[in-house]
């Protein structure tokens, strides 16, 4: 049995594994893709799994398109000392990452809580943080809806008075024209196309893992966003709003919507995805989350590669 069939028999018997190393989620985004997997004893204690992309020549790992993150993922013995995690961590990761020196290029996206910099840099990886926003969801709806700034509980007020919101799979076109329209003005491409948008909607849909919420005034959509979790997360994989609406409100009142949604499934946390872009981020922090810091790792050793990207640059 290769490794991507035995991962394909972990991940229908592990229902902890996350959204985006699913199988289902693998198949849909990446072109090609197989799973590095290491081993304590006759127990699995970490996988990998990675797409595959092979352009003029070059072998490349980096996270798939739709995809905030991948990276490994360990299990870790139940009876293991809290001490001890981080060892355990390190000698996994290192197992995992010598099943993966095919690649010229890796760009990767780490899962946030992934701390083994050390490592990385060893390894000799590049390493550059980013950062998302974790909003915790233990608490009652009330405590959670006070940590949002006080002009954001306003506008949530007043948008449930004068929005509609509501689930519309319908309207996944319409996202895919908004985030073109928005990115086109910032003078940035989108990297997927309108079919792959609608692919793995499809896929998400037919694993009861997503919603596509709809806030319309009048009849007019204002704003679109797409929710998708997992046993543990939620998350805010992707939302635009209307560009010719005048409604300010209705992308904070969807995001509301979806963490109060989040909550009632019972989801510890709510992952904003996080963003480098100084206005995105000011609107994510002040909902109040938790800013929470993750890795990504590059590492290029094709000289063909780094002319390309050079003169791409």
């Amino acid at each position: 049995m290769t490794n991507k069939e035995q991962y394909r028999k972990l991940c229908n018997e592990q229902n902890d594994l996350p959204l985006f190393h699913k199988d289902w989620w693998l198949d849909t985004v990446c072109e090609d893709w197989d799973v590095a997997i290491a081993r304590n004893g006759d127990h699995i204690s970490g996988v990998w799994p990675y797409s595959i992309e092979r352009k003029i020549g070059v072998t490349i790992y980096r996270t798939p398109v739709l995809t905030p993150y991948l990276g490994p993922y360990i299990f870790y013995p139940t009876d293991l000392k809290k001490t001890k995690r981080d060892n355990f961590e390190h000698e996994t990761v290192n197992a995992l990452l010598e099943q993966m020196q095919a690649a010229q290029v890796m760009a990767i996206a780490l899962s946030p809580g992934h701390k083994q910099a050390g490592l990385y840099r060893s390894k000799g990886f590049g390493i550059n943080p980013r950062q998302t926003f974790l909003m915790p969801l233990q608490e009652d709806e009330h405590a959670i809806f006070s940590r949002l700034h006080e002009d954001y509980r306003r506008n949530i007020r007043k948008a449930e008075a004068e929005l509609e919101i509501a689930t519309d799979a319908s309207a996944l076109p319409q996202l895919w024209e908004y985030q073109k329209a928005t990115l086109d003005r910032k003078g940035l491409g989108v990297h997927f196309s309108q079919a792959k948008l609608q692919a793995l909607f499809d896929a998400c849909k037919a694993n009861l893992r997503c919603y596509l919420w709809v806030a319309c005034k009048d009849g007019v959509i204002q704003a679109i966003l797409w929710h998708v979790w997992d046993n543990e997360r939620a998350y805010y994989l992707a939302g635009a709003k209307n560009p010719n609406a005048k409604d300010n409100r209705a992308m904070t009142a969807l995001i509301w919507k979806a963490i109060s949604e989040s909550k009632k499934m019972g989801k510890q946390y709510f992952d904003f995805e996080g963003s480098m872009d100084p206005g995105v981020e000011k609107f994510f922090r002040n909902f109040g989350g938790e800013r929470e810091l993750y890795l990504t790792i590059q590492k290029n050793s094709s000289l063909l590669w780094k002319l390309k990207t050079m003169l791409r640059g």
